[in-house]
């Protein structure tokens, strides 16, 4: 069964975790237990409401007594044709570097508008992300149409505006559906109270959305996780690489090249659950033999000689900076792209983006919180990889203090 990852960016009033809410309630994708425990919890929030659909996303007891949503909030459901799983993200801005987080590996983006309030400079900064991570699917899911009697003229006004702003953008795909989460309309079954909708509910174009999916990639690429050297009496001389394979396939026989030592050899063997295969796929766990004894070790890249990725040691990229201490030059980093590590600076900042506008500034120098620049990375060892618009497994990173060992940005290359 398909996969749709997704999820939902707006203003912190506009009804993200209500839309959720009723999503799942509707849908029926909760258990009575739980249901009976919302509905208790629901009479000390003062909703005028038998249940708050909130609560089954705002799971932490600060954002319930607040109101909002802090942390990014995972849900799971699925219907009969698709698996589902549902970021919800901050709506606040000095959250931004959450958002950032939750919608990094999502293939569409939900973006809440207020009826009430239109186009907002949230929902330009959470389109923009959008783009920057290149979401292949947008839906502009304009809210509270019942505070504003359903009006046909104000749905198509939010929508003109909306692609207005966003053609500088080069969003893939835009859609757009009215709705009210608080009474259900457009969410799982059609608004009688907007008949001039004449297109889907949310739950019918969640599960009728085309996905990208990873086996679509064609390159393929491997990175090694763990070295597999039982050095037992039966098995002496076993040495196998084990990992995913994170895009294409790979067949016994393939002439191979592996980053960063740039050593070339031939796949000897493969393992899928102790079986051996003559073929795997993207997403698949393995194990590769090779038929050279090379250096081979944790974040290794393995890719065929004839579809060879970009090497180098020097990148450029854009960042969202995660810390709340501001970068320093010359600060010591480690640059991590799936298990391969290793040392690395920022080499220049070439402007940060207006998250607002999308304009790009000179910089000044300075990377603070939630900023996001376009910076170049200089690398110890050449680091193997993909444009994140071609292939985001290979095309995304993040960046480790190296005396603290936190995470202070998360990338995309290209």
């Amino acid at each position: 069964m398909e996969l749709l990852r997704f999820f939902t960016a707006g203003n912190v009033d506009d009804g993200k975790s209500t839309l959720i809410g009723r999503l799942l309630f509707d849908s029926k994708s909760i258990s009575t237990d739980i249901i009976e425990t919302l509905t208790k919890q629901s009479k000390t929030t003062g909703v005028d409401a038998d249940i708050d659909l909130a609560l089954l996303t705002d799971g932490l007891r600060a954002e319930r007594e607040q109101g909002i949503t802090i942390d990014v909030a995972y849900k799971y459901f699925s219907t009969d044709k698709r698996k589902f799983i549902i970021a919800d993200t901050p709506g606040h801005t000095q959250y931004t570097r959450n958002m950032f987080t939750g919608a990094s590996n999502a293939d569409l983006a939900i973006i809440l508008v207020d009826a009430r309030n239109g186009i907002t400079d949230q929902t330009k900064r959470h389109s923009i992300i959008s783009s920057i991570l290149g979401i292949p699917h947008v839906l502009v899911c304009v809210n509270k149409m019942d505070l504003v009697d359903y009006k046909e003229s104000v749905f198509k006004q939010i929508e003109s505006d909306y692609l207005e702003f966003s053609k500088p953008l080069n969003l893939s795909k835009i859609s757009f559906i009215p709705a009210s989460a608080l009474a259900g309309d457009n969410v799982v079954t059609p608004s009688e109270n907007m008949a001039w909708f004449k297109g889907k509910s949310l739950l019918e174009f969640l599960e009728d959305v085309e996905i990208f999916e990873d086996t679509e990639i064609k390159d393929a690429r491997f990175q090694v996780q763990y070295v597999i050297r039982p050095q037992t009496q039966e098995l002496h001389d076993y040495r196998g690489y084990a990992g995913s394979v994170l895009s294409g396939s790979f067949k016994k026989g393939d002439q191979v090249k592996i980053f960063p030592s740039e050593a070339v050899t031939t796949i000897e063997k493969i393992e899928k659950n102790t079986i051996e295969v003559d073929e795997a796929f993207a997403n698949e766990p393995i194990i590769i033999h090779l038929t050279d004894d090379i250096d081979v070790s944790r974040g290794s890249t393995i890719v065929p000689v004839n579809d060879l990725p970009v090497a180098e040691k020097e990148l450029e990229a854009t960042i969202c900076w995660m810390d709340n201490s501001s970068y320093q030059s010359g600060q010591k980093l480690l640059i991590q792209q799936n298990s391969f590590r290793t040392k690395a600076a920022i080499k220049e900042i070439d402007g940060k983006i207006d998250i607002h506008s999308f304009e790009n500034k000179e910089s000044d120098g300075s990377i603070n919180l939630n900023d996001f620049c376009k910076i170049r990375i200089k690398t110890a060892e050449t680091i193997s990889y993909d444009s994140y618009r071609k292939n985001r497994k290979t095309g995304s990173f993040i960046l480790i203090n190296e005396n603290t060992n936190s995470t202070v940005a998360a990338g995309v290359i290209g």
